[in-house]
């Protein structure tokens, strides 16, 4: 094919229509008619010689060749949106941006705060809108609509940037009257009850089956190595409700230790290492390619990483 002769447009068409799976949804995405855009499909096909999209009883499914085309794409229309984007001065005490973080509950509770006593002394009109993991979508902080997502994360696209903030240790947050503190060893961990909680990713959460493992995390996972399993009374995807409920006697919670240390001080609860090995994990800070070069998100990246690494 000569690259010369090829409509660019179509690019765009290609990588939406791919995302979308759907000729009519991926018109209202480009803002286009529907007639325009299967006009766009038809011309795709004959320059590929690929149907790209087939419909099947399912809906509209893309080729292999689609498949391997789509990161490529992906990749060339996210680098030439940044080197487009604009490049202006960014002056944090004069800015009142609005910048939109999705957080964890657990990065809600133990950065945020840190992190807006910092922008009270040097931004004062600079806002913050967070928000849940439930409401936000992965395409959504890749097109920069959210300017960036804290929380663990395992599998991302490769078009993400990252930054590990800190890494976390787990403890349990205990009654202090349970059985558990007088012996905190691994047969009364799994005599007790247990608080669960947890929230990664993205998307709305789905109900929770004890039966499943690796849908449980870190803390199930690790017991499951050592073939023990624990008795799991309540879920929650809250760190505030999961160490308000360890006031009930009987109740252990088992979550990281910043989180945990938020509670340190109540003379009603205790802080005690696990009685079996959890693997830490990393809080991490992602962005879209399209906002890597903004000068107002640049300025925020380096606040939130000096935050965090002075509560490190």
């Amino acid at each position: 094919m000569n690259i010369e002769k090829f409509d660019l447009n179509l690019l765009l068409y290609l990588d939406v229509l791919l995302r979308e799976q759907n000729v009519t949804r991926a018109a209202s995405r480009l803002r286009i008619t529907q007639p325009a855009m299967s006009n766009g499909l038809k011309r795709l096909r004959t320059l590929l010689n690929d149907p790209i999209l087939v419909r099947t009883s399912v809906g509209m499914v893309p080729t292999e060749r689609a498949l391997r085309l789509q990161p490529v794409v992906r990749g060339v229309l996210l680098t030439l949106e940044e080197t487009l984007q604009p490049d202006h001065a960014f002056k944090p005490e004069a800015s009142r941006r609005v910048f939109r973080i999705m957080a964890s509950d657990y990065a809600a509770s133990t950065l945020v705060p840190a992190l807006l006593k910092r922008l009270t002394d040097v931004a004062p009109e600079v806002a913050l809108d967070i928000m849940t993991p439930s409401d936000v979508t992965i395409h959504e902080v890749e097109s920069g609509k959210v300017d960036m997502a804290l929380n663990r994360f395992d599998d991302l696209p490769l078009s993400f940037h990252q930054s590990t903030l800190w890494t976390d240790d787990f403890c349990c947050l205990v009654h202090a009257d349970s059985a558990f503190v007088e012996r905190p060893d691994l047969e009364n961990y799994l005599a007790a009850r247990h608080v669960w909680v947890s929230k990664t990713g993205f998307g709305v959460g789905v109900g929770m089956d004890t039966e499943d493992v690796q849908k449980l995390g870190w803390v199930d996972e690790a017991l499951a190595v050592l073939g023990a399993k624990r008795n799991i009374s309540v879920f929650t995807r809250n760190y505030h409700v999961a160490m308000h409920l360890t006031r009930e006697p009987g109740l252990v919670a088992t979550l990281p230790g910043r989180a945990a240390r938020l509670y340190g001080g109540d003379p009603q609860l205790r802080i005690i290492p696990p009685p079996f090995v959890i693997p830490p994990f990393e809080l991490k800070m992602i962005w879209s390619p399209l906002l890597n070069k903004d000068a107002g998100h640049v300025w925020l990246r380096g606040l939130i990483r000096e935050t965090a690494a002075a509560g490190a």
